[in-house]
């Protein structure tokens, strides 16, 4: 089938697979239920075909280069990646051609594919997922080092620049486009991101009999997530407070996950904490429901404080009440759905849970406000027409025509029921 002219995607996607990525996988199905014809380039999770489509999205996939946990690692990672989707944008370029190179960071050296492409007249997106900057200094207790920070501040100014149009994720962001990376407030739309409104699960009755209250976590685990916050803090609850009637369930993982177990273990909570790895679809939603309180540690931070935590709204959804640092993105989103403490004070966090613990009045009314404001303001559908409106001012003379992947499916990946279609 020949492509209609002027509506062709191309997206660049680095730090997760597809359609692992939540934000991409639900951005791209939006943009091709729209009429776009989108490509997703990005590493490959084990099972997964190097093409196929997925949802009327072509993916393209390559080698995951291993984890990184030093900055030698994650510049060979982002090096390597980047050449990697390079090497693939060329076979793309020349089997079907793009109008687009919409990238999603980490890593801003998307901004190099990008550029080269703006040769040949192609529009540029940058999707700006994470402060770089701010988030490489969150890292490290030392806030890293200054040339790199310096380093990521040019690269992120660079991939403005460059950039026809910045899709930004809150208001948070699109002021720092426009103060630090001098981007005009008529080239930035922001598109939050939001989460589908889930259908009630049971609770797992394994997890209920743990205890009689359940404290779930739901998130990446990395150095900067603060999950060490809420250990430090459910220590302080069960041996200053006295509490011993909770059990958290700890949802996800990351580069800080080894550390975290061992941490937990020096803090005497083996018998209070459950570290279950990644989790998804139904057996998430299953542990979700399972809880009595949710909770965000990330602390208080210039990457944290910016930003906006997509576990917080998954908690709203499944109407449940959030122990959070007070945070200004934490308010943003939450409103009265969290109990917010002083930021990085772990003792006022245990304070804040043993009271909720003994409250469920309290926890159905935040329950029901977080779960309303998913409901009116903040699921992915609200998101989508700010998306459309993107591409509406980058491919203004766009041809749109609705179309099946069926048969690319098969062209893409023959084998695709033998080695499975990822969903």
């Amino acid at each position: 089938m020949t492509a209609p002219a002027n509506n062709r995607i191309l997206m660049l996607l680095e730090n997760q697979p597809y359609p692992q990525d939540h934000r991409v996988h639900r951005e791209a199905t939006a943009l091709a239920a729209a009429g776009y014809r989108v490509s997703v380039i990005c590493p490959s999770s084990a099972g997964q075909c190097c093409r196929e489509s997925v949802d009327n999205v072509r993916v393209y996939r390559f080698k995951a280069p291993s984890p990184a946990n030093s900055f030698l690692g994650y510049l060979w990672e982002y090096g390597y990646s980047t050449a990697a989707s390079f090497v693939v944008s060329l076979l793309v370029f020349v089997r079907q051609g793009f109008d687009v190179v919409h990238a999603h960071n980490p890593p801003e050296t998307f901004v190099f594919i990008a550029a080269f492409y703006k040769l040949f007249g192609k529009r540029f997106v940058f999707d700006h997922h994470d402060l770089s900057p701010e988030m490489y200094r969150a890292r490290f207790s030392d806030g890293g080092s200054t040339i790199v920070y310096h380093a990521l501040l040019l690269l992120e100014r660079l991939t403005c620049l460059v950039a026809d149009h910045v899709i930004s994720t809150n208001e948070s962001y699109k002021a720092v486009e426009i103060e630090r990376d001098h981007v005009p407030a008529d080239r930035i739309t922001v598109v939050r991101n939001g989460v589908e409104v889930p259908r009630p699960l049971q609770p797992d009755p394994a997890v209920r009999q743990k205890a009689k209250t359940i404290i779930g976590f739901v998130g990446v685990m990395g150095f900067q997530d603060g999950v060490d916050y809420l250990l430090r803090a459910l220590h302080h609850l069960l041996h200053d407070l006295g509490r011993n009637d909770f059990y958290c369930v700890l949802m996800g993982n990351g580069d800080a996950w080894v550390s975290l177990r061992a941490l937990a273990k020096q803090l005497r909570l083996d018998d209070h904490v459950w570290f279950t790895g990644r989790l998804g679809g139904e057996e998430l939603f299953r542990y979700l429901s399972s809880a009595d309180i949710c909770v965000d540690p990330d602390p208080a931070n210039s990457y944290n404080n910016r930003s906006t935590m997509i576990k917080m709204m998954e908690y709203m959804a499944f109407e449940k009440p959030i122990v959070a640092f007070d945070l200004p993105e934490h308010r943003v989103t939450a409103q009265q759905a969290a109990v917010y403490v002083t930021p990085n004070d772990e003792h006022a966090f245990a304070t804040a849970l043993a009271q909720l613990m003994d409250d469920a009045p309290t926890r159905r009314v935040m329950g029901a406000c977080g779960r309303h404001r998913i409901e009116t303001t903040l699921a992915w559908r609200y998101s989508v027409s700010n998306l459309l409106d993107v591409y509406r001012k980058v491919l203004p003379n766009a041809t749109l025509a609705h179309h099946t992947a069926i048969s690319e499916a098969n062209e893409l990946c023959p084998q695709a029921v033998r080695c499975g279609r990822a969903n």
